[in-house]
């Protein structure tokens, strides 16, 4: 089909499917979907839409689909709220439904009442089926409960969940604001790092921020797992899986076996840790490969080591707690070690095939050393926020939610059913990206992931969110809908897919305020404008950049009119460090790439434009003497983001010590060292922790941030 195909029967069934035919593109004009691009949507989906006949009879197939389902498979509710469900049995025929209630609420039963329904019967494949409607009581508590019925085509069963209204604020933001680090992670090395920033660096650095530096979290970078052997993704945006956590960050010296090896093995982990920490110091791009090669040397030595009746039973423990979704990454991790490059065959893709049977039992040693590793990464992780919290920080760690997972990865391997393949995440064209972003990722299937109760998800969001205070979710718009791209297509040849939105975000509250924890959404970019007040009625923060901030002349936004329900900062890691912005940075090295759109001189004369009219208003505001110095126009910044009513406020550890180079360089792959930028003073020297302590500029800038 092309686009003279649009036909309207085509329209109808992409629109019931959730794909939609148009949009609004970043230049404010409507941009119709070509029928070939929503043919291919539709594929991914698992509809076929090929053919004028293939599209009739899909229409027939998604309008009798409800009433295919006894029950919906997933149901959720708000807390305070009754919700009337449709039930489906043979026609004519009694039901009777009831509530498991969730054992984490208390457990129990409850009953329904059945209400008033007129809804006629209805012929699907062959048999009369009729619709009765049962309401779910509004005055469940809130948790994961279990739908059941019973009718004379048996007992059937289904997801209820009951999410609360809002999320809670806790009381240092309900009444008051915070400010804290933003860091990449992996860039922040101590002397006894591995070669890249660790969980104790982070624990310690974490805990002066919030005793010295009156902080009250650290912002940092996604530590989702990794691959298991080199060549290991730079990007912590395209993890292999997000429920589990990269162990090359763990501090193989912080496992409290490596306390009692024998001298021997002591020796083996002290010259793997030499070999390692010779890459501290280098001011070039880290290494991940040699890092990792280096303490998986070292973590097998101390694996190895007997543990003590109560150590082996709490690893016990974290493995029974994990269940199936531990035993299959590591089993992934485990035949990926021995096949780190190249295509698996077909069988190897099947978790339920013979063969990977057949390898459970073969690789059951490395099965157990990745459950190991994931055991210890949890330990450490608890360790650093115990440190941020003793430290005095109100929230502690924030971590950072991926959008999704590489297409190779461990859970586009196990979580096939919750996961669309045939496409890729993405963005439409904009003013920065004019040929459309493909991040390569494989998007959840709305229907899949309704149909395993959205249990991945919760699963996800439970260990990320188990060690927090906060939690980033990037490109929160996600949530509402994704730009897929069929196989194949460029990025602008994509459409938007929509998921329940009240099941999503209502699962993160759930999931959140059980955690304690507060919820950022990373919601710059194209979006709805009534996404940002959902938002916030649902108690999710946004997120404000100062230099995407404007009013509608384009200047810059004065700070009274910035959002309250926002964490504000002066910078992001798609941008330069504010020192690099201003001095034009961003503007030479993306010309030095190719990656500008318009005439060089031009966008020289806008950046500079730009900076001229930010230094006039903060001089206006009193912020800014005549002729300041780059650190003085750096905390004038962030005394400007303090004149906002901003509930957070973030500062970038690199702007705290006058690194200039960017993290990342959207739009580029091997072209730049993007996620591999150690933290650098402003001549690229390399900043270690050891010296942070004493850091002058760094003081200087946190002094500016707790001024009253």
């Amino acid at each position: 089909m092309d686009n003279a195909e649009r036909s309207e029967s085509l329209l109808r069934l992409a629109r019931a499917c959730g794909v939609g035919t148009e949009y609004w593109a970043f230049d404010g004009t409507e941009r119709h979907v070509s029928a070939a691009t929503l043919v291919k949507v539709l594929g991914a989906l698992g509809i076929d839409a090929s053919t004028p006949t293939r599209v009739e009879l899909a229409l027939l197939h998604v309008e009798d689909d409800a009433w295919r389902e006894p029950l919906p498979p997933t149901v959720v509710a708000r807390e305070g709220q009754a919700v009337t469900i449709p039930v489906h049995v043979p026609d004519g025929t009694p039901v009777s439904v009831w509530i498991d209630l969730d054992p984490e609420a208390g457990g129990g039963r409850r009953e329904t009442r059945q209400v008033d329904n007129w809804d006629a019967p209805r012929r699907v494949d062959g048999r009369m089926v009729g619709r009765a409607s049962f309401e779910i009581p509004g005055d469940l508590p809130l948790g994961w409960h279990t739908l059941r019925s019973r009718a004379d085509d048996g007992e059937h069963v289904a997801t209820l969940i009951v999410t609360p209204q809002r999320l809670h604020l806790p009381e240092s933001l309900e009444h008051g604001r915070v400010w804290g680090l933003m860091s990449q992670m992996y860039s922040v090395r101590s002397s006894r790092s591995w070669g890249i920033g660790d969980f104790a660096d982070l624990a310690e650095t974490s805990w002066f921020a919030g005793r010295d530096l009156g902080a009250d979290f650290m912002l940092i970078n996604p530590v989702h797992a990794g691959e298991p052997a080199a060549p290991m993704t730079p990007s912590p945006y395209l993890p292999v899986t997000r429920r589990f956590v990269n162990p090359i960050y763990v501090r193989p010296e912080a496992v409290e076996e490596a306390a009692y090896l024998s001298a021997a093995d002591r020796s083996l982990v002290e010259w793997a840790a030499e070999e390692a920490q010779t890459l501290n110091a280098s001011s070039g791009p880290i290494d991940r490969d040699a890092a990792w090669t280096h303490k998986r040397s070292a973590l097998e030595v101390i694996f190895a080591a007997p543990r003590s009746a109560i150590r082996e039973a709490q690893l016990a423990d974290f493995r029974d707690r994990e269940g199936k979704g531990l035993e299959d990454f590591a089993l992934w991790c485990a035949i990926k070690e021995t096949r780190p490059t190249g295509e698996w065959p077909d069988e190897l893709w099947d978790p339920t095939s013979p063969e990977v049977a057949e390898l459970r039992v073969e690789l059951a040693d490395r099965v157990d050393f990745f459950v190991w590793l994931q055991w210890v990464a949890d330990e450490q992780l608890a360790a650093a926020q115990a440190a941020a919290k003793a430290g005095g920080m109100s929230l502690g760690i924030m971590h950072d939610l991926a959008v999704g997972v590489h297409p190779e990865g461990s859970d586009a391997w196990s979580l096939r059913h919750a996961l669309a393949t045939g496409a890729s995440v993405g963005a439409p064209p904009d003013m920065y990206n004019q040929q459309g972003q493909d991040w390569s990722q494989p998007p959840w299937h709305p229907k899949g992931l309704a149909r395993a109760g959205y249990q991945p998800y919760r699963e996800m969001l439970r260990t990320v969110l188990r060690h927090a205070g906060a939690i980033r979710i990037d490109h929160v718009i996600g949530l509402f809908r994704l730009w897929w791209i069929p196989a194949g297509s460029g990025a602008q040849e994509g459409a938007y897919v929509r998921y329940d939105h009240d099941a999503i975000i209502g699962i993160l509250c759930l999931e959140a305020q059980r955690a304690g924890a507060v919820v950022i959404g990373e919601d710059l970019g194209t979006f709805e404008g009534w996404v940002r007040d959902y938002l916030t009625d649902r108690g999710i923060l946004g997120t404000s950049i100062l230099w995407f901030e404007k009013d509608h002349e384009g200047r810059p936004l004065a700070p009274e009119h910035y959002r309250a329900m926002s964490l504000t900062s002066v910078t992001t890691h798609d941008l330069p460090p504010t020192a690099g912005y201003l001095a034009g940075e961003h503007v030479e090295l993306r010309e030095s790439l190719g990656l500008l759109q318009a005439p060089v001189q031009e966008v020289r004369n806008e950046a500079r434009a730009e900076r001229e009219d930010m230094v006039r208003l903060l001089a206006a505001r009193g912020l800014l003497g005549d002729d300041p110095s780059e650190r003085e126009l750096v905390e004038a910044l962030h005394r400007f983001i303090r004149l906002t009513p901003s509930k957070i406020l973030g500062v970038s550890l690199a702007d705290a010590v006058g690194e200039r180079r960017a993290q990342n360089q959207p739009g580029t792959d091997q072209e730049y060292p993007n996620w591999k930028i150690p933290l650098g003073d402003p001549n690229g020297v390399t900043v270690l922790l050891d010296d942070l302590v004493t850091n002058p500029r760094l003081r200087s800038l946190a002094a500016a941030m707790n001024q009253r």
